[in-house]
C-alpha cells in the first residue's frame, strides 16, 4: 500500500468514529469520504454515494444549492448554515453544517463538509409554528371507504365511549397513531393528555424508568420527572410497537396495568402491534396475557394493498396537503403514474404513499400533472424490480416495456442483474450459499446485492 493510500485509510478510519457527519468531494463534484454518521443522517448507504456526483445522488430546493458545490465554486469556507435537501428517497434532511475548501500547494483539490443533523429539531419547530386544532386527527382525517377500512372506523367510534384498552394491529404505515388519536379526539377525555412512546425506541431499563418511575424528590424542578402514567392522568396513553418490549418488560407492565382500580392515575391505556398477534404470541413476541388485557377492544387495519381501490382518494387528498404546503398547484398524476401505483405492493402502506408524492412535489418543475420522471429515485428502483419479478413477462417485456422511454445502459444493467439473481435466489429456495455458489460470488457479495436491490424471499 502506497503511503498516500495508508494515510487516505487511516483518515476514513477516523472518521468513522466521529459523532458528526463528514462528507468529503474532489473537485469535480465525486464523493471521496462519507463516514457512518453521515449515512445515518442522510439515510444512504454508502455504496450509494461513495464515487458518485453528489447532484446524481441528492436533491436541493431550486432556490438553494449544496454548501459543498458552493465552497467548490467560491474556494470560501461557510460556517454554521443551514441546508435542507433531499436524499435519492424523496426523504427531507436539514443539518447545519461548516464546509471548508481543500487545497493542495494552493491547487483546489476538493472540499469537506461537517455536518449537524437538525432534521428532527426543524420538523418539532414547523410543527410548533404551523399546528392548529385541525392538525389533531379525527376520524374526518381518515381516507377511504374499503368495508375493512370501514369496520376499523366503526369499531373505533364504539371504543370513544368508554374507557378500556384498545389493541389497534396493522402493519406500519397503515395509520395506528391516527386511529388512536381519533378515539382520544372523540371521547371524554380529549381536552387531557394524549402521550405516546414508542417501545422500540429505547432501552428497556430507560422504558421501565420512564413508564413506572417519577422522579419527584426534592424540590429542584431538573430533578421532576414525572412518568409517563402520571403524564398522561385523565388522558390516553399509547404504547407503539408494544411487541418489541422484552417479556420481562412485558410481565412488568401487566402486573402493572392488573391492578385496575387500584391504579393510582386514571389514564386509557392504547397500544399498536405491526404484526398479527397471534404470529406474535406463538413465536414469543407478544405475552399472551397481555394481549387479552389489552385486546378489550381490538382494531385491525387493512394494509393499502389490500384496498388499493382507495388509492384515488388518498393520491388526491396528498396533491391538496402538498399543494397547500409548497404554494403549488399540481392537479394530478399521468396516467402511467396511476398504473404504477395500481401495480405496487405500497410495503410501507399510506406513509411510504405520502413520501412518495412529497418526494414528487420536490421534482416537479411547472407541470400541471406528476409523472414518471416525478418519482423519487428510490421508488422507481423498486418499482423497476417489481416489473422484473413478473414471471409472465417474455423477453420482450423484460427488454422494453411499453409506453417507456428506452433505459440507460447502467439501469437496464442493474435491472437485469436483480432479475436474475432474483431467479437463482428461487431456484435454490433462497439458501445464499448454494445461490452465491452457483452465480461463481462469495456470499458477501450476493447479500450485498440482495440489500441494495430490496430483493425479499416474498417479493418472487
Amino acid at each position: 500500500m502506497l503511503e498516500s493510500e495508508k494515510r487516505l485509510y487511516m483518515y476514513e478510519k477516523v472518521a468513522e468514529h466521529l459523532e458528526s457527519g463528514v462528507h468529503v468531494i474532489d473537485s469535480t463534484g465525486r464523493t471521496i469520504i462519507y463516514n457512518r454518521k453521515m449515512r445515518e443522517i442522510e439515510g444512504m448507504d454508502i455504496e450509494d454515494v461513495l464515487d458518485k456526483n453528489l447532484l446524481d445522488v441528492f436533491q436541493f430546493h431550486s432556490e438553494e444549492e449544496s454548501t459543498l458545490l458552493k465552497v467548490l465554486k467560491t474556494n470560501k469556507p461557510t460556517l454554521n448554515v443551514k441546508q435542507t435537501y433531499f436524499n435519492m428517497n424523496g426523504i427531507e434532511i436539514t443539518t447545519m453544517n461548516d464546509t471548508f475548501p481543500i487545497f493542495l500547494d494552493e491547487v483546489l483539490i476538493g472540499a469537506i463538509e461537517i455536518a449537524r443533523d437538525i432534521t428532527k429539531l426543524e420538523k418539532v419547530m414547523r410543527d410548533q409554528i404551523h399546528k392548529k386544532p385541525s392538525s389533531f386527527f379525527t376520524f374526518d382525517s381518515i381516507i377511504g371507504h374499503h368495508p375493512r377500512l370501514c369496520d376499523a372506523v366503526e369499531t373505533g367510534k364504539r371504543a370513544t365511549r368508554t374507557s378500556s384498552p384498545v389493541l389497534i394491529c396493522g402493519e406500519i404505515g397503515t395509520g395506528k397513531e391516527l386511529f388512536a388519536q381519533s378515539i382520544h379526539n372523540d371521547s371524554s377525555r380529549a381536552n387531557r393528555p394524549f402521550i405516546t412512546q414508542n417501545c422500540s425506541s429505547l432501552r428497556d431499563d430507560m422504558l421501565e424508568e420512564i413508564l413506572f418511575h417519577d422522579k419527584s424528590e426534592g424540590k429542584d424542578p431538573e430533578h421532576h420527572r414525572p412518568s409517563l402514567f402520571r403524564q398522561a392522568q385523565g388522558g390516553t396513553l399509547l404504547l407503539d410497537e408494544i411487541n418489541s418490549l422484552s417479556p420481562s418488560l412485558q410481565e412488568k407492565l401487566l402486573n402493572f396495568l392488573s391492578r385496575g382500580t387500584d391504579l393510582p392515575f386514571d389514564v386509557r391505556v392504547m397500544a399498536t402491534v405491526n404484526e398479527d398477534p397471534i404470529d406474535a404470541i406463538a413465536e414469543g413476541r407478544l405475552l399472551k396475557e397481555l394481549y387479552y388485557r389489552l385486546s378489550i377492544v381490538s382494531i385491525f387495519i387493512p394494509s393499502l394493498r389490500s384496498r388499493k381501490e382507495d388509492l384515488t382518494e388518498l393520491v388526491g387528498y396528498f396533491i391538496n396537503q402538498f399543494n397547500h404546503r409548497f404554494a403549488m398547484n399540481i392537479k394530478g398524476i399521468s396516467d402511467e403514474v396511476r398504473g404504477i401505483f395500481q401495480q405496487y405492493d405500497w410495503p410501507g402502506n399510506v406513509r411510504e404513499l405520502e413520501h412518495v408524492m412529497e418526494g414528487a412535489f420536490n421534482l416537479v418543475g411547472f407541470e400541471a400533472e406528476i409523472g414518471y420522471k416525478h418519482l423519487p429515485f428510490g421508488f422507481r428502483q423498486r418499482i423497476q424490480h417489481s416489473v422484473t419479478d413478473d414471471e409472465s413477462q417474455d423477453g420482450a417485456e423484460f427488454l422494453y416495456q411499453s409506453g417507456t422511454e428506452i433505459k440507460p445502459l447502467e439501469l437496464f444493467i442493474e435491472e437485469a442483474e436483480t432479475y436474475y439473481i432474483q431467479k437463482a435466489l428461487k431456484y435454490h429456495d433462497f439458501n445464499i450459499t448454494k445461490t452465491a455458489k452457483s452465480l461463481g460470488m462469495s456470499r458477501q457479495n450476493l447479500q450485498y446485492r440482495i440489500r441494495k436491490y430490496g430483493i425479499e424471499r416474498n417479493s418472487f
